[in-house]
């Protein structure tokens, strides 16, 4: 099969799950023989901008006469069967959906975040969740400066969608969407996505445990509890640091860099249980996870399919995340780990406290984690549902 995959990169050196899950499913589809070609920008062309060229590139949002034509040009010149988009926010714009649809290729989108209903894609407004502009009244977006904190650029991105809205760009223009979890299926069908054309896949992720750097010389204590991802807002980094001020008695250790990272290390240098190493290479981050007692992930915004907890899971490791997104249905209470409703913080010191105190019993849980990562999360069983949901969608009228 000839595939064409388009995606928007976050920034270089970017960790963000969609980047990942766009680069393994190309290796993937390679692997198995397929020719693919890829259509790939990033952000760090709208970083290197002037005031001016960011106000162009976010007016490109609406539509990106370059890659319009650049999308035309690949599909005329290697002629793909399918189409598969990851992230085309905010630099490719809908317009390359248009040029697949005018070269009538059928198309494929991964939905790695809320973005249909939510144009900022967090579904988060001041750390809370709202969906309100599901409703298709974006203008709302100005009021709050959803949009990067600025009401201007927050005016611009609602008119954007607001005009998608009205040519129904999102739902006309794809083809097939690709859901990670419940969640995201009943957000779309509740603002009239066509659910036929919605299927679930999980990410995946080969098997850690083949990759992984031993940790001989790492000034860690012997018992630690870890979080390792993104040190930004959506991912509750602030919650952790209100549950840790609770819990002075454990260590933990934190790996990732992001927007609040700076706020984050003035808080660990006060307090001695913390152990913050910054942006840790993959593989070493990776073994001091398999050295922790168990993993905590206190997101507060829709998670798809979150690579950490995947990879956490195929490090034999238990999770105690926030029951939201993903986590309601890959977490089971008790079995692979615990579920604490969002912004109970209380809730989350007590699952931490008790699994600490129960070393047998995270052990065994951990046990059970890398269980329904053999079970769920492989390549082999993703690249079948992929090639599923490729066949339904070419012989989909």
């Amino acid at each position: 099969m000839r595939i064409l995959i388009i995606h928007n990169y976050h920034r270089t050196g970017s960790a963000s799950g969609d980047d990942q899950v766009f680069r393994k499913e190309v290796e993937l589809l390679k692997k198995h023989g397929h020719q693919v070609c890829t259509y790939t920008v990033s952000n760090d062309e709208f970083d290197k901008q002037n005031i001016f060229g960011k106000l162009k590139l976010t007016l490109g949002m609406l539509w990106s006469m370059k890659h319009y034509r650049n999308v035309k040009r690949i599909i005329e010149r290697k002629k793909p069967d399918i189409v598969h988009i990851h992230t085309f926010f905010p630099l490719l714009s809908p317009s390359i959906l248009y040029a697949a649809h005018q070269k009538r290729v059928k198309v494929v989108a991964t939905l790695h975040d809320t973005r249909f209903i939510c144009p900022c894609a967090t579904s988060l407004r001041n750390g809370e969740i709202c969906n309100e502009c599901g409703d298709g009244h974006y203008l709302r977006m100005a009021r709050y400066k959803c949009f990067k904190d600025s009401k201007i650029q927050s005016f611009i991105v609602a008119i954007i969608f607001k005009i998608h809205r009205i040519l129904k760009s999102f739902y006309k223009k794809i083809d097939s969407y690709i859901c990670l979890n419940d969640n995201q299926i009943e957000l779309l069908k509740n603002i009239g996505f066509d659910e036929n054309k919605i299927y679930k896949k999980y990410n995946f992720i080969p098997d850690v445990n083949e990759a992984m750097e031993q940790i001989d010389d790492c000034k860690l204590p012997e018992r630690y509890v870890v979080y390792f991802g993104r040190i930004g807002e959506e991912k509750g980094i602030r919650t952790l640091m209100r549950i840790w001020d609770a819990l002075p008695q454990i260590p933990l250790v934190v790996m990732g860099g992001g927007p609040l990272e700076e706020n984050f290390e003035k808080w660990a240098k006060k307090h001695k249980q913390v152990y913050y190493l910054g942006y840790t290479p993959h593989d070493k981050c990776m073994g001091i996870v398999k050295n922790a007692e168990f993993v905590v992930f206190p997101s507060i915004w829709y998670e798809g399919c979150s690579m950490v907890q995947i990879e956490a899971e195929s490090s034999g490791k238990a999770i105690i995340a926030t029951d939201l997104g993903f986590s309601t249905e890959s977490i089971q209470n008790g079995y692979n780990g615990y579920r604490v409703k969002l912004g109970d913080i209380e809730g989350f010191v007590n699952c931490i406290q008790a699994m600490w105190d129960n070393p047998e019993n995270c052990q065994q849980m951990g046990e059970n984690a890398r269980e329904d990562y053999l079970n769920k999360y492989l390549p082999e069983d993703n690249y079948i549902r992929l090639m599923y949901i490729y066949d339904k969608t070419l012989s989909s009228q």
